[in-house]
């Protein structure tokens, strides 16, 4: 896993993560304990940050610490935090009595659905399963991060509302993904119905941001990553794809938004309007930013057996919107965001 260690001191990195935290104004989450698995991901390393400024005390769940590349290190020290070393596929420690906890950790990008497809959706579905299990234990909330992938292709131009199924393929390992992510949210609903448990189910689109790992091989990802490069942005099909994408700093807040003021057993978008494009929009947005062009290529068999087979995949979010929470960022200026802090990252 390669990774950027962020360059926190950015001025638009510490206004991300204080507007996200400010989603708890007023200390509603102040003093709770928060345990996040998949800790030094791209919304792991965001909310733990996010978390910390509101006042949290976190617990960071990672399969190998001394691969962070110094994501975490600025709360080394921090009593409000600490770093728990193991597996996600493992029981979280007996020791763990959280007011939330979050399960990250997944495999999230093409590369590795492709070359990993049983590790994908055993760590989907060990980890939902270890941290229902410690709600179960403690009564904590879990707050289960799931994705637009769950819905399939759209059937013409509809838009996914919670209750929306659409087109999904099982004839490959791709679907390890999408089809792990939909078990967990009934697994989810089962333990809440079974046992009582607390959960609220977040589906996030397509997530890019300053704290993305280096190594990621989402088409966002690298398009970002060759503009960092100075390179021509390369496109893998001609970009007709319409996709919702968030900010890492919005999904932090919405996420924050659902712990707070969601509703237990329900799902939420999380999305938003300000950041629905097209594939290619989004390419020619990273060049234009780092004054390069946008190139076609054609993928390897290995990348091309991971990408999702979807072409529009527009998320409502009316429902969490309806509840007050109002995504804060444009599309050029979440790209431009994440491009500055990253050239300060290393």
């Amino acid at each position: 896993m390669r990774t950027f260690k962020i360059a926190k001191h950015c001025a638009e990195y510490a206004d991300d993560i204080a507007y996200a935290a400010g989603v708890a104004g007023g200390g509603a989450l102040k003093g709770s304990h928060v345990v996040i698995t998949g800790a030094g991901g791209l919304m792991g390393v965001t909310l733990t940050d996010t978390l910390l400024e509101a006042g949290c005390r976190v617990t960071a769940v990672v399969r190998n610490a001394g691969r962070l590349g110094g994501r975490l290190d600025d709360h080394l020290g921090d009593p409000a935090f600490d770093i728990v070393e193991q597996d996600a596929t493992a029981p979280l420690p007996d020791g763990l009595r959280p007011d939330y906890i979050i399960p990250l950790a997944s495999n999230t990008h093409p590369l590795a659905y492709s070359e990993h497809p049983v590790e994908t959706m055993m760590t989907n579905i060990m980890g939902a399963k270890w941290a229902l299990e410690k709600s179960r234990a403690t009564g904590a909330m879990v707050i289960y991060p799931s994705s637009v992938e769950i819905y399939g292709n759209a059937r013409g131009n509809d838009t996914f509302t919670e209750d929306y199924t659409g087109q999904l393929s099982l004839g490959t390992a791709r679907s390890c993904y999408n089809e792990s992510k939909r078990s967990c949210e009934a697994m989810c609903q089962s333990y809440a119905k079974e046992y009582g448990v607390r959960v609220r189910i977040a589906r996030l689109s397509r997530i890019f941001g300053p704290t993305m790992l280096a190594s990621d091989t989402k088409a966002s990802s690298q398009f970002i990553l060759k503009a960092l490069a100075g390179e021509d942005i390369v496109m893998k099909s001609n970009g007709e794809q319409l996709y919702s994408y968030t900010y890492s700093a919005d999904a932090a807040a919405a996420m924050l938004h659902i712990m707070l003021n969601g509703e237990d057993g329900e799902a939420y978008n999380v999305c938003s309007r300000k950041t629905n494009v097209r594939l290619r929009d989004f390419a020619e947005a990273c060049a234009e930013i780092c004054g390069r062009r946008v190139v076609f290529d054609i993928p390897s068999e290995a990348e091309a057996a991971g990408y999702s087979k979807a072409t529009v995949a527009i998320m409502d979010g009316s429902k969490l919107e309806a509840r007050g929470f109002a995504p804060r960022y444009e599309m050029r200026d979440a790209i431009g965001r994440t491009i500055k802090v990253l050239r300060e990252s290393v």
